[in-house]
């Protein structure tokens, strides 16, 4: 035995448990990147015996009772933190098309066919969702040519044929392809502003605009790189939010800019989306998650040791955005029981895939977009309430209190409270606006979008109510405006919103 153990030869995963503290019979431990823990494990409650007694000391005391949390934080990547977003929302993330679904049975590809320009699937009826037109995103696969944006050019249950050249492979079983937009034909859309909200609309033919399964509260992308892809008035390009759908238009509530009236005559414009996590307001569509925690501790004489917190649900996340510094979160959860584990016990079974590299977002030049504003009836681009901010912190809380019980150690089962969205801000002072808006109670909306390598998240609070408002004025330094933000239930019937974009054009970066 050695005597110690540096701490970075630690690790940490997690696995979804089938039900709290039971893991399914084989559980998958997805690694994360923690950068630091918080109060990870079991905090015991021990009370000494103090009875009355010549001698004036104690008796040996007894354990009544178990804590366990556990707490970390690690940067933002555009992948590192996707599918443990689902236990702090309490839902599930909303897929488009992919034969690599979290939460479903993946349907690995059994080759590529350089000659047919076909990916084939080695069973299932996935390739029947991809249709004629659509933007596929496809990663993980050996061969170059056989990885970025494609375009769908026929399907079937178990194949889809694009238009790109392609190479042999017979792909590993992480080979992916995702549904990240379409291709509208040519003089398909129009951009029609003569309603109260501007709208995408279809000008000719016949696809349902309903079967790209977008929601309200979801936003798109407007627009690809090439000239051709894009609507020739740049106000109408880029990134903007759903306010409804009918098979014939898409309207929005939200845009880069103010959108104007244009015919796509000639241009085949492209809609890039992806995939939605919110917090439902459908009862049938809640869902709480618990989680064993895996901490490795390094090796003794006979293997890895570890602990575990179990029946860990996820109890408040928080994101930390500075100036001139990567993008960072704080994770707590509040678990049932903790259990240390000897390397003759070693880890629990399952499989440990390794983790996906990724660079951190930074908060210098990856924010493509950051707006705050009053939310005005008619208007998807209302003047912000600032032009620049120092720091911005968005936290999200299950409010979650364990359930004890007699002849319990720990808690047998935990409450979730009311779920809150909350946050703030500190702007650089321009003008009264956002102090009056404070003082009015206005509604007002946030919403910030994050794009690196061609990919992307955008947070969205669609209503928001302003506390503080005090000017901060100090010598030599520019006035700034500290504000609390309190979100409550949208129009949409959501108080938080992320979308995840696996593709994004370089349009999107800017």
């Amino acid at each position: 035995m050695g005597n110690k153990i540096d701490s970075n030869v630690t690790g940490l995963r997690f696995a979804e448990e089938s039900s709290i503290k039971t893991l399914p019979a084989s559980p998958v431990f997805y690694p994360l990147e923690p950068n630091g823990y918080n109060d990870f494990g079991g905090q015991l409650t021990l009370l000494a015996r103090n009875p009355i007694n010549p001698s004036r000391q104690r008796k040996k005391g007894v354990i009544t009772d178990l804590d366990a949390s556990g707490g970390f934080g690690q940067d933002l990547t555009q992948n590192n933190l996707t599918r443990m977003l689902q236990g702090f929302l309490f839902a599930d993330i909303r897929e488009k098309a992919t034969n690599i679904p979290m939460n479903g049975t993946a349907q690995t590809f059994s080759g590529v066919t350089q000659s047919d320009k076909t990916y084939t699937l080695g069973g299932g009826t996935v390739g029947s969702l991809f249709t004629a037109g659509d933007l596929a995103f496809a990663s993980g696969f050996a061969q170059t040519a056989n990885n970025g944006l494609k375009t769908v050019a026929s399907s079937s249950a178990t194949t889809v044929v694009v238009d790109e050249s392609l190479a042999d492979e017979t792909p590993a079983a992480t080979a992916k392809l995702a549904k990240v937009g379409v291709v509208l034909d040519s003089a398909t859309a129009d951009v029609v502003v003569s309603g109260s909200w501007p709208k995408l609309s279809r000008a000719s033919g016949t696809v349902d605009w309903t079967s790209f399964g977008l929601i309200p509260g979801e936003w798109v992308f407007i627009g690809g790189d090439a000239a051709g892809t894009k609507f020739t008035n740049a106000a109408n390009n880029g990134f903007a939010r759903v306010r409804s759908v009918t098979s014939s238009a898409i309207e929005f509530d939200k845009t880069s800019a103010t959108m104007v009236a244009e015919t796509g005559t000639g241009l085949t414009i492209q809609l890039f989306f992806g995939n939605v996590i919110k917090n439902e307001k459908d009862p049938d569509k809640i869902k709480r998650r618990s989680y064993h925690l895996e901490r490795t501790l390094g090796a003794d004489d006979n293997g890895t040791m570890s602990e575990y917190l179990k029946g860990a649900v996820p109890n408040e996340f928080s994101l930390q955005v500075k100036q001139a510094d990567k993008v960072t979160a704080d994770l707590s959860y509040v678990a049932l029981d903790n259990e240390q584990r000897t390397g003759t016990q070693g880890l629990i079974s399952g499989t440990r895939p390794d983790i996906v590299d990724a660079p951190a977002f930074n908060t210098s030049s990856d924010f493509s977009r950051i707006k705050m504003h009053q939310i005005t009836d008619g208007n998807t681009n209302p003047s912000p309430l600032f032009a620049f901010l120092t720091e911005l912190t968005l936290t999200i809380q299950n409010n979650i209190t364990p359930n004890k019980a007699i002849a319990v150690l720990g808690a047998f089962d935990v409450s979730a409270g009311t779920f809150t969205v909350t946050g703030n801000v500190t702007a650089y002072f321009a003008d009264v606006a956002a102090v009056q808006a404070v003082r009015d109670n206005a509604d007002v909306t946030m919403d910030f979008a994050l794009v690196k390598n061609n990919a992307g998240l955008v947070f969205d609070v669609p209503l928001i109510g302003l506390g503080d408002g005090r000017l901060k004025v100090e010598q030599d330094n520019p006035i700034t405006l500290p504000l609390q933000t309190d979100a409550a239930e949208g129009a949409q019937g959501h108080t938080l919103l992320i979308n995840e974009f696996p593709y994004l054009p370089d349009a999107a970066d800017v």
